[in-house]
């Protein structure tokens, strides 16, 4: 097996290359000659066959460089500053990675996690989930402060991560990917905790708000890839022939849809954001008027209530806490949905309004035929508090990446006042 099949396992091969200082060239998901040039000598370096194909063991040797940490075996004469100079890394970040280890005093045998200088969020790949939980991973290493479990599993058994900061006593909940195609709303949440986290272990602030007081006034939870197969489906990482030649079944019967990009559902087509119990039957009659009457690209609501293993997960997690807030991102349209038929919780409309105001996003009522069955929707109806869905970007989902950097710049006021207005 080698992992340079497709565009997006090539444009993270390259990722990883041009983090080890291999490949200057730019990210573009082709396998050309720079790009085996820079395999070549990544693997001369790494003491592997020079064959310019990524097999196991080249990606094997690449993983630590899109996991953004390396584990090093302390030797004798070793000092955090000669295994600062040795990975290209700070003091620093190896001492808030390994917060039990004395510093004047490393004994011999220990394995430290030693974070490399980049950062870990990449905005100019297309993700898949094995990316996530490189990540994720990453992220839990390199901030001990961090929290992260699982919250369920997909229809293919993926485990859907969870990643959590903060000690306030209220909490929050930002979920993303929800629709397959909707993916770069994944690395807004993620690159954002891992701001917030980078601001708190530096003791700095996060646009304007010392990072402390966050961690203080609230816990924040994030499940940043809640359709894991889907996204995996429409960056063409999916390695399951049953699964995907079920969705070439279903997308036939849909011509006009574009396949795999147009595909929001989840492996199984179950749209997994029309699939909580807030007038499920409603949204059921309107989908199927318009011809959605069993598995879909999108817009299929499945047989019943959170009968998508995704949505109960989610489902199952919020019920779990007690949050005070939630924020659901999708794309696109620069909007922000806040009312779910007539209840209006404490705060709803004024926090929407400053969310309004600090992106430039519309804010504005679901429209009918979207207005049921949603996460938003059931949170509003179920708690009686404020929940928001964001529509990111503009365009057709997928959104390009060449967008990634305006959507951060709008939502970032959104993201952090989801825990300050609350």
């Amino acid at each position: 097996m080698n992992y340079q099949n497709n565009k997006t396992e090539i444009s993270v091969i390259q990722l990883a290359l041009k983090r080890a200082g291999f490949l200057d060239g730019e990210i573009d998901g082709i396998f050309g000659s720079d790009t085996r040039n820079a395999v070549i000598s990544f693997q001369k370096a790494a003491f592997l066959s020079p064959d310019g194909i990524v097999g196991p063991k080249t990606y094997a040797a690449l993983l630590p460089y899109l996991k953004g940490y390396t584990i090093h075996r302390v030797k004798k004469g070793d000092s955090l500053y000669s295994i600062a100079a040795m990975h290209n890394t700070s003091i620093r970040k190896i001492m808030l990675a390994n917060p039990t280890v004395d510093p004047l005093n490393l004994q011999i045998g220990t394995n430290l996690t030693v974070p490399f200088a980049f950062s870990v969020v990449p905005t100019d790949v297309p993700y898949s989930y094995m990316l996530l939980t490189y990540i994720c991973e990453g992220l839990l290493m390199r901030y001990p402060f961090l929290s992260g479990g699982v919250i369920g599993k997909s229809v293919m058994g993926k485990s859907i991560p969870y990643l959590s900061i903060g000690q306030g006593k209220d909490e929050v909940f930002y979920n993303a990917s929800h629709h397959a195609n909707e993916w770069i709303t994944t690395p807004l949440l993620l690159k954002f905790i891992e701001e917030y986290s980078e601001s708190f272990a530096n003791g700095g602030s996060l646009y304007g708000t010392l990072a402390v007081q966050l961690f203080k006034k609230a816990t924040l939870y994030i499940v940043p890839m809640v359709n894991p197969d889907g996204v995996d489906l429409v960056n063409g990482v999916l390695r399951n022939d049953r699964y995907k030649n079920e969705t070439l079944k279903i997308s036939a019967r849909y011509p006009d849809i574009p396949y795999p990009n147009g595909w929001k559902a989840n492996i199984a087509g179950v749209d997994l954001n029309l699939q909580y119990p807030a007038g499920w039957d409603e949204a059921k009659k309107i989908k199927y008027s318009l011809g959605f009457t069993s598995p879909a690209p999108r817009d299929f609501v499945g047989t019943a209530p959170l009968s998508a293993p995704e949505s109960e997960a989610v489902f199952n997690f919020t019920m779990k806490h007690n949050f005070a807030l939630t924020l659901s991102y999708h794309s696109q349209g620069e909007i922000i949905y806040w009312k779910y038929l007539d209840f209006e919780p404490q705060k709803s409309r004024e926090i929407a309004e400053y969310f309004g105001r600090i992106s430039g996003y519309a804010v504005e009522e679901t429209p009918y035929n979207s207005g049921f069955a949603g996460y938003k929707d059931w949170f509003i109806q179920y708690y009686d508090r404020p929940g928001y869905t964001i529509e990111v970007g503009l365009g057709q989902s997928p959104l390009p990446l060449t967008q990634f950097d305006k959507i951060y710049s709008d939502n970032v006021g959104i993201l952090k006042g989801g825990i300050t207005e609350i």
